[in-house]
């Protein structure tokens, strides 16, 4: 324990700054500004290194989250790299994009506020690649063992990275023109830049993985010539069919899924032309959805120059504090603003949309109502229907499932939500065929996908060399996070 008496000497939660509101919308530049050491080390110091350490419950990769933030107090820079890429391949994204349950697993938030896990994680990665620490880790060995995986999100490039290490030559098939998945076009530019992801997937190639991107498989090659050509496939596909909201009027043009939205603008950020982009420019814009992607709609329809920008949200707004039936260390639903609701916009809680409303076929406003939960069901409340105008709605209602296109054609067999089967080694009901990440968990974080990943190349590994695996194994299939 490198403070014994931080974490009450250092009562107050430290981030780095976030950058000037009127600056940041104006270009695509990532949201935070570099943390001052000095008080980087002191957050570092709050830490207990509690002797259950529950933030290690938090967090499905099981990060060594008090050993890291000891050896950030103390300086050692190396080591604290070392402990943090033993559980995480990619640290650099989670440190960005996870929604942290560790920090509201730490023992410190009993009574106080928590450490800043996530930010200290981050920063270590962050200091290691500009120091040139993080180098390529061939394997010494190549066992002759093919695999594809289909999908470079980030379960693919945990299983991926992963076996590539144990010796095997592994091929990560994408449909896109460039490797990543969301974590590339889903994910803005403001919340992670894609530079980020370049020199990790770089890592990676210099390691001797092997991407294949503009390959649609289904289309471009068969799931079944694939299974024929590599000794294992790993079904890394995600949960990508879209959730829809059948009301009238849906048919009008200007409404789209957010997948279609936030691709396109990540593509113009990074300097690319889109022809007939969807944009919000001008337009008065709603966004149906209050979880994250919503917020990255919201805070890229305000970068774009959007008149007005209103996210609905069904379920009521939350409380600022833990609710009684969400005690420690579960991962509470509590009121959140994220870096795009400080930007401009306007939160609407407890209220559904009734009806698309549109002139010449093309949408001009949105009707929708407040509603109460009654009998288990939400029920419109009298009197409180209006119209707002809307030129441009964006759906961010979160994912069904995955595509099935893939496994039907192998003959996969499904679960009872619609995702694919998988056993305690990740594997299907099809010999040499696995599944990791959303595709076989459904709708999750991206910590769960890499801690996916990294399992599911345990159970690979071992099918192929028929022997246990000496890959690290963080999680099993079946295994629930507190988080829902």
């Amino acid at each position: 324990m490198a403070d014994p008496t931080g974490f009450l000497t250092t009562r107050e939660r430290e981030l780095p700054a976030r950058r000037p509101v009127p600056v940041r919308i104006r270009d695509w530049k990532e949201v935070y500004e570099e943390q001052e050491l000095g008080q980087l080390r002191r957050q570092a110091g709050r830490c207990m290194d509690c002797g259950i350490p529950f933030c290690h419950s938090g967090c499905p990769l099981g990060n060594l989250i008090p050993e890291w933030n000891d050896l950030v107090y103390r300086d050692d820079w190396e080591q604290a790299m070392q402990r943090l890429h033993a559980t995480n391949n990619f640290p650099e994204f989670t440190g960005r994009l996870c929604p942290a349950p560790c920090e509201t697993a730490c023992v410190v938030g009993i009574s106080g506020d928590p450490v800043t896990i996530k930010n200290v994680e981050v920063s270590i990665v962050e200091r290691a690649f500009e120091d040139g620490r993080v180098q390529p880790v061939p394997p010494a060995w190549h066992t002759g063992h093919t695999v594809a995986v289909v999908g470079s999100g980030p379960a693919g490039l945990a299983v991926a990275q992963q076996l590539t290490r144990a010796g095997h030559t592994v091929a990560v098939y994408e449909r896109a023109d460039a490797p990543g998945g969301l974590l590339r076009y889903g994910i803005p530019e403001f919340k992670m830049e894609k530079a980020v992801l370049d020199r990790r997937i770089q890592q990676m190639v210099d390691e001797g993985t092997i991407f294949r991107t503009g390959v649609q498989v289904g289309v471009d090659v068969t799931a079944t010539e694939l299974r024929a050509r590599y000794d294992a496939v790993v079904l890394a596909i995600g949960s990508t069919t879209p959730r829809d909201l059948s009301v009238p009027g849906r048919e009008l043009d200007g409404i789209h899924q957010a997948m279609e939205y936030l691709p396109q603008a990540n593509r113009v950020a990074l300097g690319e032309e889109v022809p007939d982009q969807v944009t919000a420019d001008g337009k008065h814009v709603v966004i149906i959805g209050g979880g994250d992607t919503g917020a990255d709609c919201l805070g890229t329809a305000l970068r774009q120059g959007a008149a007005s920008v209103t996210q609905l949200e069904i379920m009521p707004r939350p409380t600022e504090f833990r609710p009684d039936n969400q005690p420690w260390p579960t991962y509470p639903m509590i009121f959140r603003v994220a870096s795009a609701h400080e930007e401009g916009g306007e939160r609407v809680y407890a209220s559904s949309t009734t009806e698309f409303v549109g002139t010449d076929g093309r949408i001009t406003s949105l009707r929708l109502s407040e509603v109460e939960f009654v009998d288990g069901a939400f029920a419109p409340v009298a009197g409180t229907e209006r119209e707002i105008p809307a030129d441009l709605v964006l759906l961010a209602m979160g994912f069904t499932g995955p595509e099935v296109e893939i496994a039907e054609e192998l003959g996969l067999a499904l679960d009872g939500r619609g995702n694919i089967a998988r056993d305690g080694d990740y594997a299907t009901n099809v010999p040499g065929v696995f599944a990791a990440g959303d595709c076989g968990r459904g709708q999750s974080l991206i910590v769960w996908a890499i801690a996916e990943g990294r399992a599911a190349a345990a159970g690979v590994d071992a099918h192929l060399t028929g022997s246990a695996s000496d890959l690290p194994r963080p999680i099993a299939p079946t295994e629930r996070s507190m988080v829902v």
